[in-house]
């Protein structure tokens, strides 16, 4: 086999986007009191026309509706603007679920405000805002999208992991891996500016009817497009985007971009997508222009705009490199970005403040959940990230020792005397370097 360029097609890095899934257990996660094995049947064979007719009554069946809120329930999460937790609807579930179920089988279900949040972007100053709907209205959404889902990942393709079934970061980062070594090292590091906040609405939901013809179910989205936002004091509606929060966003979101995913495609463009954030892998810094130029094109027609200061190409051979899903890429090695690794650091700080009162054994069982948890997903790095971590900590909790003898100062000098590494090693502190000795250089999985 050839690639388009002539040139001997290498191994792992097939030419053609094949549909997600195509594998043994494809529809194993799909909700079974929805999607009987006649639908889909109906669904891998394709129906008539493309287009799924008469679905509102499989989203307010009580077997789908028990199955949602069973997903809330696991999922927790805060109150909406009604003030009720998960607990409260759960006292009196059966009374919730039929007065649900009437209210959207008649068409008087409205969805009430999101209440908006502002949360931290990790390794930044900015803030990122959260739409917290109400328990109810998430169990709508689930509900909904326990029907929806399965008819629009049917034909989602392939360089496309985030917020998927069976899908995930790590087979992402694999492939953005296995691209760079087969030569694809011209990189189009692209960002699309307040993503989730720009998405049209009417474009959005000509999409979707596409594939759906229920008009309830067409108003049943409308309507979180359009449910209003209440932050602090004020009530707004927006006209655009998809609140973030949302069970139904991030559906809503693959949807909207699959048209650019199935474009790189045909263009037989390498490109790897996770939600909002994604790259083109190109063999030369040629095809990386024109692929930044038509995805230009393409977002500025759909009403969205790539981040002038964000998107950039990137020859990922020398210096510089790019950043990818928590990874920096550059040279032939990964390790993670700076905001990862100061995520993980403030998220440590916080657990060995010089004043913390627990005993060590307390303290190091409670920093090694945040180090397997960090090692887990970074354990693909290189090495000397490890072994500049565990020092980093080891420091941390000599200052905690220090501060005990009444010394003044962070962990130095003769410290390292006092509580060498084996003191630390005995009482169980988790070391990165000797985790990835034992994990090897394995590639992504």
């Amino acid at each position: 086999m050839t690639t388009r360029l002539g040139e001997a097609e290498p191994a792992g890095v097939p030419k053609e986007a094949k549909q997600a899934g195509e594998t043994d257990g494809r529809w194993s996660w799909v909700e079974p009191s929805v999607w009987t094995p006649r639908m889909l049947t109906a669904l891998t064979g394709g129906v008539k026309g493309g287009k799924w007719f008469s679905l509102i009554d499989k989203v307010y069946a009580p077997d789908n509706l028990a199955a949602a809120f069973a997903r809330v329930a696991a999922n927790g999460g805060a109150a909406g603007v009604d003030h009720q937790t998960v607990a409260q609807y759960e006292r009196n579930l059966n009374a919730n679920q039929e007065k649900l179920a009437i209210q959207l089988k008649d068409g008087s279900y409205c969805p009430q405000s999101v209440l908006r949040a502002w949360i931290d972007k990790p390794g930044t100053k900015e803030r990122r805002p959260l739409g917290i709907p109400t328990v109810r209205d998430r169990v709508a959404e689930t509900a909904l999208r326990n029907v929806v889902e399965p008819i629009f990942e049917r034909d989602f393709a392939e360089q496309s992991y985030g917020f998927r079934p069976q899908r995930g970061a790590k087979q992402a980062l694999r492939r953005v891996d296995g691209l760079l070594k087969a030569g694809y090292t011209w990189v189009v590091d692209a960002d699309l500016k307040s993503y989730f906040d720009s998405i049209p609405h009417e474009p959005l939901l000509r999409r979707v009817q596409e594939k759906i013809s229920d008009g309830r179910v067409i108003k049943l989205l409308r309507g979180y497009l359009e449910q209003g936002v209440m932050e602090g004091l004020v009530n707004w509606t927006p006209t655009e985007g998809t609140p973030q929060g949302a069970v139904i966003s991030p559906l809503l979101s693959n949807i909207y971009l699959d048209a650019l995913d199935h474009l790189t495609v045909s263009r037989g463009v390498e490109m790897v997508r996770y939600a909002d954030d994604f790259v083109i892998l190109c063999r030369t810094e040629a095809e990386a222009q024109q692929a930044l130029s038509w995805v230009e094109e393409w977002t500025s027609s759909n009403g969205l705009r790539l981040h002038p200061e964000k998107t950039r190409i990137v020859d990922a051979t020398v210096r510089g490199g790019f950043d990818f899903l928590g990874y920096h890429f550059e040279r032939g090695y990964k390790w993670p970005r700076t905001k990862s690794t100061k995520k993980m650091r403030d998220t440590i700080r916080r657990k060995t403040r010089r004043t913390n009162g627990h005993s060590l054994t307390v303290i190091i069982k409670d920093v090694n959940q945040t180090l397997r948890g960090w090692f887990e997903y970074f354990k693909h790095g290189h090495k000397n990230t490890f072994k500049q971590q565990d020092s980093w900590v080891r420091m941390r909790l000599r200052s905690i020792l220090r501060k005990r003898q009444h010394r003044h100062g962070r962990g130095r000098g003769a410290d390292h005397q006092r509580w060498p590494n084996s003191f630390f090693a005995t009482h169980g502190l988790y070391s990165l370097v000797t985790a990835h000795e034992l994990a090897g250089q394995s590639s992504l999985r």
